[in-house]
């Protein structure tokens, strides 16, 4: 069974409650937010640097196997909506 790859319009990230900013639903790539906060309290432009350089690297195609083998090592309730 094939189904339709509509990951190519996917604009979305999510921000999980362990302050990790997932860039795919599909995968565990994600940016650690919680430690620049806390390596720069109070400095809004490194965490806008790393949330934007976090963007860039958004996977293109979510990678979920046909055959029921996944990416993914979190708990749904852990990513965050």
């Amino acid at each position: 069974m094939n189904s339709n790859n509509f990951y190519h319009e996917c604009n979305r990230v999510r921000v999980t409650v362990e302050g990790r900013l997932l860039l795919c639903l599909g995968n565990e790539n994600s940016v650690d937010l919680k430690a620049i906060v806390r390596k720069f309290p109070g400095d809004i432009e490194k965490l806008k640097t790393a949330i934007l350089d976090g963007i860039k690297h958004k996977p293109k195609e979510h990678h979920f196997d046909p055959n029921g083998e996944t990416q993914i090592l979190r708990f749904m309730n852990a990513t965050g909506g």
